[in-house]
């Protein structure tokens, strides 16, 4: 096998190679040797990793005749995307982490999988260690898969979690997640949700047979979670989570293919009797509602070296016997093509805090913007006085366009002084 990247999951992954060697052949049938990997730099320090093997050249070194599978593991779309393809255009088989490849252009390396008899594994991409891509590729083939809901990123899910069990603002819950590996010195791509949409998609396009790229996933990150939002949450005995959410929408005249899907990504209050609440620290957990087999739940660590090093292994394995049967795995297909819908169009429900001018007629003004855009109330409470005088609705499942434009519409209202937290809630009306 030839090894693209040396990073912290690549080491990790040649680590378990040698202290497992003896396991992983009795459970292949043949040694797993590592023929060479390929580095940015050769003068870099690597300990645990025989010198012998690093060279620069990776084109040179996908395409050797020692090689028979690639693990890619440099992340990225390029150089990653042309050297897995040359991989696969030279009879390799190919297993990737590249969850941002995968969610940009999947399409175009199933393809190349399907044209050039390959495998393509990725079940590193997303959700570390936790076994989630194989059930949906495999155990749930011959199931309808309904919704896939999740925490899919570990470090938004550690900075919620002291928001809402410490009190900690999210600068604060940030620096600490930061001190302790949790983030990235640059959060960007975790904490404005880039990283769970392209997760998101890969999800969907997995569970729905559908062509989804991150570019059709709905995304808000958490920056934007205040303390208000945290408060309002615990006062609904709820808690606020960065949900990855996946959800086949049924057509009105029953038809099994459904009228679409939605895929987004947004941070969301949850009832803490939900199990995705009781998820702390930098900890993923995933729930797949399937028509037969019901809902199922995956928990564990989703990031970091060993787990998905973890994770890779797998589908070594796996390949790897593969190979030994002359055999392939699945190949995605992606028959179904089902359009993927706008936010407008995903029926939603709205948590609402307004600070209110203290005067008679407040209630009945903001319930009538509600009614204008045919959103049902579900629950409203008055509070305060003066000027700490507050109004709380909690909505009822509607529209996302339609809850918008409502709150858009109170922004205006000379009643209200501020709105001062907007959250979605997800759960049972």
């Amino acid at each position: 096998m030839a090894l693209l990247g040396c990073g912290v999951v690549g080491s990790e992954v040649v680590r378990l190679l040698r202290e497992q060697a003896a396991d992983l052949t009795a459970r292949v049938g043949v040694p797993l040797e590592v023929a060479g990997i390929a580095v940015r730099r050769l003068d870099r320090v690597r300990e645990g990793i025989d010198p012998a093997l690093l060279t620069t050249d990776a084109q040179a070194l996908v395409t050797r005749d020692d090689v028979d599978l690639v693990v890619e593991v440099i992340g990225g779309i390029e150089p990653a995307r042309s050297l897995m393809l040359e991989a696969m255009k030279a009879g390799k088989s190919v297993i990737t982490a590249n969850k941002a490849l995968l969610a940009e252009d999947g399409e175009t390396l199933f393809a190349a999988a399907r044209e050039c008899g390959a495998d393509l594994y990725y079940e590193a991409a997303v959700a570390g260690a936790i076994p989630l891509l194989r059930p949906l590729r495999e155990s749930l083939v011959g199931d309808h898969v309904h919704r896939v809901l999740g925490i899919v990123n570990g470090t938004t899910n550690y900075i919620l979690d002291q928001m809402d069990t410490h009190g900690a603002g999210f600068n604060d819950a940030l620096e600490e997640a930061q001190a302790l590996g949790f983030a990235e010195a640059d959060p960007t791509a975790d904490v404005e949700g880039f990283d769970a949409a392209a997760k998101a998609a890969i999800l969907a396009q997995l569970a729905f047979h559908t062509p989804v790229t991150a570019a059709d996933v709905h995304r808000e990150g958490i920056t934007e979670v205040t303390a208000a939002d945290v408060a309002g949450a615990e006062e609904m005995d709820s808690v606020v989570k960065l949900l990855a959410i996946c959800e086949r929408v049924p057509a009105e005249d029953g038809r099994n293919g459904g009228r679409g899907v939605s895929v987004r990504v947004y941070p969301a209050m949850i009832p803490r009797s939900h199990p995705l609440a009781s998820v702390r620290g930098a900890y993923n957990a995933v729930f797949v509602e399937a028509e037969s087999a019901g809902p199922l739940m995956f928990y564990g660590a989703g990031a970091g070296g060993a787990p998905t090093a973890s994770a890779i292994l797998g589908d070594l394995v796996a390949v790897a016997r593969n190979l030994v049967a002359g055999s392939r795995g699945p190949v995605e297909v992606t028959y179904a093509k089902l359009p993927v819908l706008p936010m407008g169009e995903t029926i939603t429900r709205y948590y609402v805090q307004l600070d209110v001018a203290d005067r008679s007629g407040v209630l009945a003004a903001v319930a009538e913007e509600f009614a204008r855009h045919e959103v049902s109330i579900q629950a409203v409470r008055q509070e305060g006085l003066g000027d700490d005088a507050q109004l709380v609705v909690v909505t009822h499942r509607a529209p996302d366009a339609a809850l918008s434009a409502t709150v858009e519409r109170l922004r205006k209202l000379d009643i209200v002084r501020e709105v001062a937290s907007v959250m979605r809630v997800e759960g049972e009306d």
